[in-house]
Order: structure tokens, then sequence, then C-alpha cells
């Protein structure tokens, strides 16, 4: 056709025909992958097969099945039955397989029987961009988010769901009671249904209310006190915007300076506020590396103090305190859960703490003095109190009893400069939505609206260890570029 550019004859055959090196560009990432993946010592690693039987079938080199993944993982291509089909029509796949074309179970069974390996090769990852200078190693933000599971809301238990599907049954029930009675008073050609058709509704009902009757006992009995049918290991937890979502909550740890992920891990605890020691030393440890704690001139073991910053969900004594005692900093809001202030009390934070005397000043101005040294809820406090509350003015927006009291725990300094940290720094909260929430949302929206499309814990942990690899490649992509990345794995 004239004017426009045209292809060439699909039948016309060449004498020389290109070499498939020859459409794969040397900027593509795929060069990348295939470079980091050839010096992984995958035996090492805990990869099965790495080293062939001497007998038998021969099987695919699982250096190529990680390959794969790692592709599929960087391109949105998570399911194993989408890579089986891009292997036979993708000139990239080609290239890194080397035309090699397993079928999805053999894709599929190896994210299942290397959980390990893959989860040691995002390590490794990361070792790679300590190398490379992309940490800065001064400042992490952390932060949780709640990730769907492979399990419905109506295969997800409750007590409280059972209590509300309960009272839906019986109500029910109920209403074909009253309308079995009313059809029983009916002259028969004017029935609109009959009583045998009531009968088996009213029994199928009585069924379901049997077999919720026994879920009802597996939710009491569980440590939880909630189970999921489809993947046992998910949960029911509430989002920060309000609802709920059944599924995990995935904890992640991002470096200031490229948003980069250092540390991740899943867990299906339903709140963040067990979550922030271990996630500040997993960080730590993978910024810092293992040739750290090797270094033997003074001037190589002294670092730059870890700063951790994470929302209110975090707040928790006991966790701000082992993060101290490991030498990091922690701005942590804290949050206060007493209900005074809903009803325009006073609250602990209006009441002043003198360290040298070892009293507390109310807003009245009157001093709490210390009385006794308590145990509450195995912690060990110490315990202030006034007994001029009766004639004092601001009762009312005090206390309703006879006198205030103050409890101080024994580490209340940890708690303290936590605080007076966080004062310094007005712009924390602000910082963390800046480093962290990048990473989460790039993952979700890769993704997509199914999120996890495996079952149980060790499986999702995997199955997130590959999408966190793949967001830290592309980080590393975009900030040192391919050639530069290939250049420094051959110098390593």
């Amino acid at each position: 056709m004239p004017r426009y550019i045209e292809g060439e004859n699909r039948f016309q055959s060449t004498l020389f025909p290109e070499s498939l090196d020859e459409y794969i560009a040397e900027t593509n990432s795929i060069r990348m992958i295939d470079r980091f993946v050839d010096r992984l010592p995958l035996a090492d690693l805990g990869f099965e097969r790495a080293e062939p039987c001497a007998t038998g079938r021969p099987g695919y080199h699982p250096q190529m099945l990680l390959k794969l993944y790692i592709y599929g993982y960087l391109n949105r291509l998570q399911s194993s039955r989408r890579l089986e089909r891009e292997s036979h029509r993708n000139v990239e796949l080609m290239w890194l397989t080397e035309r090699q074309l397993p079928c999805f179970k053999t894709i599929a069974d190896f994210r299942k029987d290397n959980r390990q390996g893959i989860q040691q090769v995002c390590v490794e990852f990361v070792g790679v961009c300590r190398d490379f200078g992309l940490f800065s190693k001064s400042l992490v933000a952390i932060d949780g988010s709640k990730f769907k599971a492979v399990n419905s809301r109506d295969k997800n238990f409750t007590l409280h769901s059972v209590k509300r599907r309960g009272q839906r049954l019986e109500a029910h029930i109920n209403r074909y009671m009253r309308k079995l009675d009313a059809v029983d008073e009916e002259e028969p050609e004017v029935r609109e249904i009959t009583s045998q058709e009531l009968e088996r509704k009213i029994a199928s009902m009585e069924k379901r209310m049997d077999e919720l009757n026994r879920i009802k006992a597996e939710v009491e009995a569980h440590p939880d006190k909630q189970i999921s049918l489809t993947d046992p290991d998910s949960r029911s937890m509430a989002k920060a915007g309000g609802g709920s979502i059944v599924g995990y909550n995935v904890q992640v740890a991002a470096d200031s300076k490229h948003h980069l992920i250092p540390a991740h891990e899943v867990t299906n605890d339903t709140t963040d506020r067990q979550q922030l020691t271990s996630m500040a030393e997993q960080a730590k440890e993978a910024m810092e590396g293992e040739a750290q704690d090797e270094a033997t001139d003074e001037s190589d073991t002294q670092h730059e103090q870890l700063t951790v910053i994470a929302d209110p969900g975090y707040y928790k004594s006991e966790e701000i305190l082992a993060c101290q005692e490991k030498g990091m900093k922690v701005l942590v809001p804290k949050t206060d859960t007493s209900g005074k202030q809903n009803k325009q009390q006073f609250t602990r934070s209006q009441f002043i703490y003198d360290a040298k005397n070892d009293e507390y000043r109310c807003p009245a101005g009157e001093q709490l003095t210390f009385k006794s040294i308590a145990e509450v809820k195995g912690r060990t406090v110490r315990v202030y109190r006034t007994f001029k509350c009766p004639d004092c003015r601001l009762k009312a927006q005090c206390t309703p009893a006879k006198d205030r009291r103050i409890q101080r725990w024994e580490h209340e300094y940890a708690l303290e400069a936590a605080e007076a940290d966080l004062k310094k720094n007005p712009g924390a909260m602000r910082l963390r939505k800046q480093i962290v929430e990048h990473p989460f949302g790039t993952i979700k929206h890769w993704m997509g609206s199914t999120h996890f499309l495996m079952k149980g814990l060790p499986k999702v942990q995997t199955e997130m260890s590959l999408h966190v690899l793949a967001y830290n490649m592309r980080r590393a992509i975009n900030v040192l570029g391919v050639e530069t990345i290939l250049a420094k794995l051959e110098t390593a």
C-alpha cells in the first residue's frame, strides 16, 4: 500500500536468520536478571535439584525456573499458567529460558517446593543493593498493610459474625414457621406454597444452624477466636479506612534514600503492636551486613545511629525500650487509650514529672508524691498520689475518686526520650508517608485486585518475597540503570 511503512512478507524465508540475542537490547532488564541469577549459589540457598541426579529423567534447571519467576513478578505475571503461555510467545522469555517450555505445573511446583530458597534470593539482592551503596543506613520507615488472602468473607468466622449469622438464620426459621401455620389454615386450591416445601426449607435452615453451632465451637476453641475455611492462616483484620479484610498483615521497612525495602515480613497478627523491634532489627542487619560485624578498625565500627519512624499503631512501651537498648532512635507518636480526653478530663500527659524531686505536678499545681511500688500487668510501676483532690476547684475535670493516682513505669525515661525526639522532628510523620507508602502502593498496583494467589502463611511469605525482590530490582534499575548494574555485577 502506498504512503505507509511496509512490513516484511510473513512467508519470505531468509538465508541467515537473526540471532535471538539481537532482539534483546543491551539495556533490557532481563540481562540483569540473567546475570544476577547466574552468580547465585543455589545449592547453598536451599534450592531443590540444584545438583542433578545421576539417574532418572532430567529435570529443568532451577536457575531457569527462578529467572522465569523473577521476570514474571517484574512484569506483573504472577500466575504459573500465564507464565507458561508467555514462554511460548514472548521473545524476551524465549531468550531468558533459552527456549525451554516448562508446563504450568512444573512452574507452580518450583515456587511451592523452594520457599526458603526464593526468600533467600530476596535477601541476596538486598545484599547487592547494600554493596552498590543504595541504602542510607540512617533512617527507615516501618509500616504494615493488609493484603487480601484467597479466602472470601463468607468463609471466615469470628464470634461476632457467627452470632450475626445465627440471628439471621433464627429469623428465617421463625418466618417459615409462621408461614407454615398460615398455610395449614388456607384452602388447598389457593395455596401458593405447600407445607411440604416449607418443611424442606425449615429442615435446610436447621441443618445450617447445626453447622453454624459446630463452627461456633471451633471458633471458641481457637486461640485467635476466629477461623478461615479456605486459607486457615488468614485472619479478618480491620482496615485503616474502615471496614475489614480477610488476609494478612504485611510488614515493611523502607529506607529513606531510594525507598528500597531492606526487610519485610508477612504475619497474621491483626495489629502492629508487636512488630516494631523485629522489623527495625531486620532492617538494621540487612543494611549493615556481615562485613560491619567483622570490622576491626574503630572508625569502621562507628556508624550513624539508625532512626526508625512508625505510625501510632506501633506504640508499645516494651518495643520502644527494646529499640533504644539496641542503639536505635524511635519516632512513634504516643496514643492515649484512657478515654479521659473524650470525657473532657485531664489526661496523664498533663501531669508534669519532676525528676529532681521524684514527683508529679498536676494541672492545679499540687504535687503527687511517691507512695509505693506495684506490679501492674507484669510491669513494675511506681505509684504517685495526692489527697488534696476533694477541695480542688478542678476536681470535676480530673477524677471522680477521692484522690488522683499516677503510675510511672520503671523504664518511663525511655518513653520520655522518644517523645522528646519526636518533638524535635515535627515533620517525621509526613516523611514516614513519603517513604513507606510508596512501596505499598506500587506493590499493590502490581498485584491487582486479587493480591495473594497462594494459601497458607509459608507460601504467602514466598510470594511476598518475590514481589519485594521485583520491587527492589525495579527501584535499582530506575536509580542506576541496567548497564551500570551489569558492570557492577561483573566486578562484584
